[in-house]
């Protein structure tokens, strides 16, 4: 049986007008509660900040819910998100997700990016039933974390060149078979990207309900297709691979992805320049990562995404010398990276 979901209700509101009866279990980071909870009234019976998207971690959680909880929120980013996914889909229970900045498609999605030995799989949870967006609440996130999930929409451009690259090799798996009009969709989705990023970067709303819609769209065309490959590629894994020695520097998904995205283009021969100042005036950081993180990154990818057997692309028939990972980071700039 295959299931295509839909997307949540989305309902574009100003918080301290939110009615919620329901008594709830409440997961939300510190920084995303504070900036919320004096405009919201909420019957909150216990109340958690998730610290990783593991299942036994988020298992036990679930199991040490209060029977009286009716729903589960999550209000912050793309961690609390997909904990408060997984939580409710165990306990049988509606999510509802507040985002405090437009960070990451996960909100979105029926599906969680749980983590575990070294890489991240999907785990199919349904979408949540509501999501409530405030755009004064979005528009006082950081600049670079307002409006991060733009690097959802440009992943597309690697995710298309992975995925058709996989075709073109007869790698393709039944279910994720190439899909022409989808591919055609998704690349539209792109290039809207590109036109909405420096007011993105701004905080404009007018850009920011851009990318909200651009995000919903790219994330129902992933429901129809019932996989992720039209914007998931070498530079996701090129972030998978990365996330494991981070965990103690606070990185966000956008800060490891977006180097990724550039570093694919790159491998595919694609002109890195111009992706480069779209993430840059969408406000994007381009300086997390020292060019050693990024170089030690690239050495291991074409055995991480065999190990872990990821789905087929460039990486797995790139052929490394340190001169090719020196032009790569020529190429994209992450050469000068701090």
């Amino acid at each position: 049986m295959t299931t295509i979901y839909s997307l949540p209700n989305v309902e574009i509101t100003h918080l301290v007008d939110i009615v919620e009866e329901r008594p709830i279990a409440l997961l939300a980071g510190e920084r995303a509660w504070r900036a919320v909870n004096s405009l919201l009234s909420l019957p909150i019976v216990v109340q958690a900040n998730p610290e990783r998207l593991e299942a036994d971690y988020l298992d036990g959680l679930a199991a040490d819910l209060p029977p009286e909880v009716e729903a589960v929120y999550g209000i912050g980013g793309g961690m609390v998100a997909d904990a408060a996914k997984y939580i409710a889909s165990r306990r049988g229970l509606p999510a509802v997700g507040m985002p405090t900045a437009l960070s990451v498609d996960g909100f979105f999605t029926p599906i969680v990016a749980m983590r575990g030995g070294g890489s991240v799989s999907y785990v199919e949870t349904g979408p949540a039933e509501r999501i409530y967006i405030d755009w004064d609440v979005i528009r006082t996130a950081p600049q670079h974390y307002q409006g991060a999930a733009i690097v959802e929409l440009l992943t597309i451009v690697t995710g298309l060149l992975d995925w058709k690259y996989a075709a073109e090799h007869n790698k393709n798996t039944a279910d994720m078979r190439y899909v022409e009009w989808a591919a055609k969709v998704m690349a539209g989705i792109a290039q809207q990207a590109f036109k909405i990023a420096a007011g993105v970067g701004r905080g404009n709303v007018e850009a920011l309900r851009n990318l909200l819609d651009l995000m919903c769209l790219e994330v129902q065309i992933t429901n129809q297709l019932g996989h992720t490959r039209p914007q998931e590629g070498s530079e996701q894994y090129f972030a998978y691979a990365l996330e494991p020695r981070m965990v103690t520097r606070h990185m966000t998904y956008a800060d490891m992805v977006a180097p990724g995205i550039l570093i694919s283009a790159a491998l595919h021969n694609q002109d890195v320049s111009s992706i480069r100042s779209t993430l840059e005036s969408a406000g994007i950081r381009l300086n997390q990562l020292t060019a050693q993180d990024i170089r030690d990154t690239i050495n291991i990818l074409p055995n991480y995404v065999r190990k872990h057997n990821l789905p087929y692309s460039i990486l797995n028939d790139l052929d490394l010398t340190s001169e090719r990972v020196d032009e790569i980071l020529a190429q994209t700039g992450l050469d000068k990276s701090s």
